[in-house]
């Protein structure tokens, strides 16, 4: 299986989005069939069309990292994972480092992630998180296993946890089990910055 991480870079650095959709296409092609899931099952069990699944599996379509979450949680695995995510050999990432979890450029409205520990064998999972105003994850509420720990950097951020709306500013953490359903908004009108932590690495 080709290795995204080895794939055409842009100039910017970052891995050629065709040749890292392929990549993860045939990963989670690999990994449902590992798991004896048709595609009618995994649907059901992700939350999303057959048609999308069927489309990431062969390196198609656009999809959001809200959509990449939903997958990963349903193959009970890292999102990091589907980026390839491989041990480093230093405990040190350096900004100008850190592994994107996004396919492409984030659209107008979309966040970007990054991964701040090196490894994701380890007992927890760090992403430095920029959302800009407007950004809202309601369509596709997250449920999996483990606990999340989040502060705010800068801006202002919206946690519901089942419906339940907490207001962040800069300097305020939350903490809540992964499995209550949970989403995220920004009301503007700033752009957030964030880091958050999840135990076992599940995000």
């Amino acid at each position: 299986m080709n290795d995204p991480e080895h794939a055409d870079q842009h100039d910017n650095g970052r891995p050629n989005s065709e040749a890292l959709m392929g990549g993860i296409g045939r990963l989670v092609r690999s990994l449902r069939r590992d798991r004896r899931l048709t595609l009618e099952v995994f649907a059901q069990k992700s939350g999303l069309s057959t048609g999308v699944i069927s489309q990431l599996e062969r390196g198609k379509g656009n999809p959001s990292f809200n959509t990449l979450v939903q997958i990963a949680h349903a193959l009970d695995v890292p999102i990091g994972r589907l980026f390839n995510s491989v041990d480093a050999t230093s405990p040190v990432v350096r900004a100008g480092e850190r592994r994107a979890l996004d396919i492409h450029q984030a659209d107008p409205g979309d966040a970007t992630h990054e991964l701040l520990t090196p490894s994701l064998n380890g007992a927890l999972e760090s992403v430095w998180i920029e959302a800009p105003p407007g950004y809202d994850t309601s369509g596709s509420p997250f449920i999996h296993n483990g606990e999340e720990f989040g502060i705010v950097l800068e801006g202002r951020h919206e946690v519901y946890l089942d419906g339940e709306r907490y207001e962040l500013g800069p300097g305020d953490s939350i903490t809540y089990s992964s499995a209550i359903p949970h989403w995220y908004r920004n009301p503007g009108p700033d752009p957030v910055k964030a880091l958050w932590v999840i135990t076992p690495p599940t995000f």
